[in-house]
């Protein structure tokens, strides 16, 4: 299957950002990986590299993004017979299923759930953006706590509720990206109990309207982390691992409210050069 797709930039998807944003995610949390066991280490690697390859193309036919996840879909199954596809991401994957017991399910609800992504539109709803996350992002921090030996209920809450946030985060963050190629993705129930229109958003407009949908959105992310957070005193130690994105999340929740909810403020493009230092401390300090 080719590795990469040529294709015009106003037909660049959400698939895109989701891309770029992982790539950021691992660049920043492998400071802190690298604390974990040399094997868990590589296993939750090879989780990263698995979801890349199923963003990494931004297709203009939804039918070629629909034979990358049937590719997926039938490794999956070969790889839970021991017998994986001759594919170096197949072949890693095999061997973390094998070490640390992955579960199957939550490698197949990532997938489904990309492939309905390939519909490119926007979410009618604030819970169908929290469905997303949950069966994406919390799915593959489900995997991770696999990785690091962590069975333990409050781990899976806390997993969820972060799962969910990161997903609300990305939405809302890449608003600018997507409103300058003229898509939004962003909730409809939200946009429209605010009077925001989707050409409001591909406008680039800062009117009050515009940051009150930023702001409900915004907010419903910062409860689920404080979710997350309420089962801390209960979750395994082990496991605050998996969970340093919320590092990542609350510093973009705290730039963008510093910003009034304006999503298209200036400095909401910068990146915070201290984030790799705040996550190795938050790491060192056993907590997320």
């Amino acid at each position: 299957m080719a590795a990469g797709i040529s294709v015009k930039r106003g037909l660049l998807s959400r698939r895109t950002w989701l891309f770029l944003a992982v790539r950021r995610h691992i660049s920043a949390s492998s400071v802190c990986l690298t604390r974990a066991e040399n094997s868990a280490h590589k296993a939750a690697r090879v989780n990263e590299k698995f979801c890349l390859d199923l963003v990494k193309d931004s297709v203009s036919q939804k039918s070629i993004g629909l034979m990358r996840m049937h590719f997926w879909k039938m490794a999956i199954e070969e790889i839970y017979r021991d017998d994986p596809p001759n594919q170096p991401v197949s072949a890693e994957l095999w061997r973390a299923v094998r070490k640390h017991s992955l579960t199957k399910r939550w490698l197949l609800r990532i997938i489904t759930e990309r492939e309905k992504d390939l519909d490119d539109r926007a979410y009618r709803t604030l819970q169908e953006l929290e469905k997303y996350s949950e069966n994406t992002q919390s799915s593959l921090i489900y995997l991770l706590l696999e990785c690091l030996g962590v069975t333990n209920v409050h781990a899976d809450h806390a997993a969820s509720h972060i799962g969910k946030a990161q997903g609300i985060v990305t939405c809302l963050r890449a608003t600018p990206y997507h409103s300058g190629r003229r898509k939004v993705y962003l909730p409809m129930d939200i946009c429209m109990l605010h009077g925001a229109s989707q050409e409001d958003f591909i406008r680039g407009s800062r009117e009050q309207n515009i940051r009150d949908v930023a702001y409900d959105i915004a907010s419903q992310a910062h409860v689920h982390l404080q979710h997350a957070r309420s089962f801390s005193h209960n979750v395994p130690e082990a496991a605050n691992l998996a969970f340093l994105q919320t590092v990542v999340l609350e510093d973009y929740l705290q730039r963008v409210r510093r910003a009034d909810f304006d999503v298209f403020h200036p400095s909401l493009k910068k990146r915070n050069p201290l984030l790799p230092i705040q996550l190795y401390l938050r790491s060192w300090k056993k907590s997320y």
